[in-house]
């Protein structure tokens, strides 16, 4: 049988002589255990965004995404890049040619981004999922190239939907320095109608400035051939992404990267990921002020113990051994508060996610993509939260014990 924590179980559990002591005791743990609720429910809320944002750019970035080391473009038809293509792991192999370009409709001008796909992009992702409009996702014919836009674009030019004149499009002549005195004779320009569909990813970086479309376009309008900027490619079921990439990476060596969909939106992810590690740091200062009620309990019951500690070492107890017994009661304290907690955490996190009680605000026509605040609970985190807890109370009650203990067991 171990002693100290028998003794400080019969002392957690026990009516003590004086009842402030149970209060303060409860107190304790209920300090505790809200705080670790409030990191429970903190970081899921903070992985419910993440899983939202996520999922929309799920319709628009491809499971891996290959791009040169150095400069925008590379040659598609490298013995390297097609001996991707013949890997069993490899479900659709789509090259992709982008850059940017002047769009004008009308008296309007902006700058756009013209991203050229294959005629297979449509199996890449589910992007038909953030089409809107009655066109056809067609991109190119025997008699015109066809234009996707983003929203947030069509809204700049003014274009609407199912725009009856067509975008001209304008990309400087490669290789060729502007002539001042005709500057229109230095660029390339090409015709884009419309398909009458648009695109919304409810991201700005996208719906702002993308324009979808043919990459024979995009070859004619940047004076390429065989080149691409990227090579996209989705996976079959049965391949786990991670082991994929880096056979590919391997297969390619240093002169091309290897991305997964995280990796190619990394800036808003690692912003996403800092945000999340301040909250738990600062949720982590507010654990350790509630562990200041332990401290207020443990000083309490050991005074009010004195004449236990008189009888234990008349038994033959010695002073590391009553401190033990201390420090196990103050242990047992952030153990049932961090326990308490995240059951709750749990609880309010799943009350969450499956009614949605708590809304953001607005009513449905404030434009927020989902109407509850989203919540995702992790494993890692549990973990993380339990382990943080565990030792900030064992910290917290390891020094006080052992003045206290000198001081007022003497």
């Amino acid at each position: 049988m171990n002693v100290p924590v028998f003794i400080a179980r019969r002392y957690l559990l026990s009516k003590k002589s004086h009842n402030a002591i149970n209060v303060i005791s409860g107190i304790s743990v209920c300090g505790v255990a809200l705080a670790t609720l409030a990191l429970v429910c903190t970081l899921s809320v903070f992985n419910g965004f993440q899983d939202v944002v996520a999922t929309f750019f799920t319709a628009f970035d491809p499971q891996l995404k290959i791009t040169a080391t150095t400069g925008k473009v590379f040659d598609a038809s490298d013995r390297n890049i097609q001996a991707v293509r013949d890997l069993p792991e490899v479900a659709v192999f789509s090259q992709v040619l982008e850059d940017n370009a002047m769009v004008q409709y009308k008296d309007r001008q902006m700058m756009a981004t013209i991203k050229g796909v294959e005629d297979n992009y449509e199996e890449l992702t589910p992007i038909d999922s953030i089409f809107f409009g009655r066109g056809n996702p067609t991109l190119h014919d025997d008699v015109a190239d066809y234009a996707i836009p983003g929203v947030e674009l069509v809204s700049a030019l003014n274009t609407g939907i199912s725009f009856l004149d067509p975008l001209n499009v304008y990309a400087p002549k490669r290789g060729s320095k502007v002539n001042m005195a005709n500057p229109t004779s230095s660029f390339c320009t090409e015709q884009l109608f419309s398909s009458g569909l648009v695109f919304a990813v409810n991201q700005q970086k996208y719906d702002a400035s993308y324009i979808i479309t043919s990459i024979q376009f995009a070859r004619k309008l940047f004076q390429y051939e065989n080149e691409v900027s990227s090579v996209a490619l989705r996976l079959t079921s049965s391949a786990q992404v991670s082991k994929t990439k880096k056979k590919i990476q391997q297969l390619l060596g240093n002169g091309y990267k290897v991305q997964d969909r995280y990796e190619q939106q990394s800036d808003t992810f690692r912003i996403m990921k800092v945000e999340k590690l301040i909250s738990y740091i600062f949720l982590t200062f507010i654990l350790v002020i509630a562990c200041f009620n332990v401290i207020g309990s443990l000083s309490m019951l050991i005074i009010d113990k004195r004449d236990d500690v008189v009888t234990l070492r008349n038994l033959g107890a010695n002073d590391q051994l009553i401190r033990r017994i201390f420090l196990m009661e103050g242990w047992m304290i952030s153990f049932v508060g961090a326990v308490v907690g995240i059951i709750l955490g749990l609880l309010l996190c799943f009350i969450q996610q499956t009614f949605g009680i708590l809304s953001l605000g607005g009513g449905s026509g404030a434009g927020f993509v989902v109407d509850a605040y989203p919540v995702s609970v992790h494993w890692q985190d549990i973990v993380l939260i339990f382990i943080t807890v565990v030792v900030v109370g064992l910290l917290s009650v390891w020094y006080p014990v052992h003045y206290l203990s000198r001081q007022l067991l003497k």
